[in-house]
């Protein structure tokens, strides 16, 4: 069975951007008599607002949008995260680093998907400094599992090139674990078949199959579907002001009517969908 999900952060109200990934996820699980399941990513520090949560729900709701089973929380799963950051330093795949981005951006030879590739500076360093990070030493890890690949609905197989990234942060000095093991255990956890996400993400999937090469877990089929856009070419951002789904629902817009029109790709004037954007396969 085909299961998808949706899993905002509540480090702030959602807009139409995540209104249209949530219609997407939805509506593969649901043409294809699957599940949709709601996840929240909460572990966040102090940007993880709990009051989000519950405007999310709403939210989704006045969508139409409607979820299988109780939402996940990432706060509840830092056991298993921690669990798996020592797994990969018990393989000696992970090893500590306290550089800092500056110095990082300094000494960086090559630019990544997210910026400077970080240089190895502290691939040998034994011991562990207090406060350091974990960063997963890509190449060692890639020669533990050999050729890796994987799927995407769009773009077809992928060879999976971790390396693109260089030695990624798995376990956060400020956070239980990144984005890239956080989401690669949960997906697992809650039986995730198909990961759709924005085409900004699609690069991270080379991680994440690696991820689940290390770790043992199962490999769904990936869906990266286009972004919303402002004039500009960025995509909708909470912190460049993009209007609310929270507004416009305490405003009487209709939440049915906009799930309808991002169906159809009907966008407000200036909003269009770009199908690649920092993500291109």
């Amino acid at each position: 069975m085909i299961v998808t999900r949706f899993a905002p952060s509540p480090n702030g109200p959602l807009h139409l951007g995540h209104a249209y990934a949530a219609v997407v996820a939805h509506d593969l699980a649901y043409e294809r008599g699957g599940a949709f399941r709601l996840r929240i990513e909460d572990i966040d520090g102090a940007r993880s607002r709990p009051e989000f949560v519950e405007e999310f729900f709403q939210d989704l709701e006045w969508l139409g949008l409607s979820w299988d089973g109780e939402a996940a929380f990432q706060s509840h799963r830092l056991a298993r995260y921690a669990g798996a950051g020592e797994r990969l330093k018990a393989m000696g795949l992970l090893y500590p680093c306290r550089c800092t981005r500056a110095e990082i951006a300094a000494a960086a030879t090559e630019i990544g998907p997210d910026g400077p590739i970080y240089p190895g500076t502290c691939r040998h360093r034994a011991v562990a400094p207090e406060g350091a990070a974990w960063r997963l030493d890509v190449t060692a890890a890639m020669n533990r599992t050999g050729p890796l690949e994987w799927l995407d609905e769009g773009a077809g197989p992928q060879a999976a090139t971790p390396q693109i990234f260089g030695d990624v942060v798995l376990l956060r000095k400020d956070l239980p674990a990144s984005y890239h093991l956080a989401a690669t255990l949960d997906d697992a956890a809650d039986g995730i078949t198909l990961v759709t996400r924005g085409m900004d993400l699609f690069r991270s999937s080379h991680v994440h199959r690696l991820l689940q090469a290390l770790l043992d877990l199962p490999v769904p089929v990936w869906h990266h579907h286009g972004l919303l856009v402002e004039p500009d070419g960025r995509k909708l951002a909470k912190r460049r002001g993009s209007p609310s789904l929270a507004d416009r629902r305490r405003a009487g817009e209709g939440g049915l009517a906009i799930a309808d029109a991002l169906r159809a790709q009907r966008f407000p004037a200036g909003i269009s969908l770009s199908q690649a954007l920092n993500g291109t396969p």
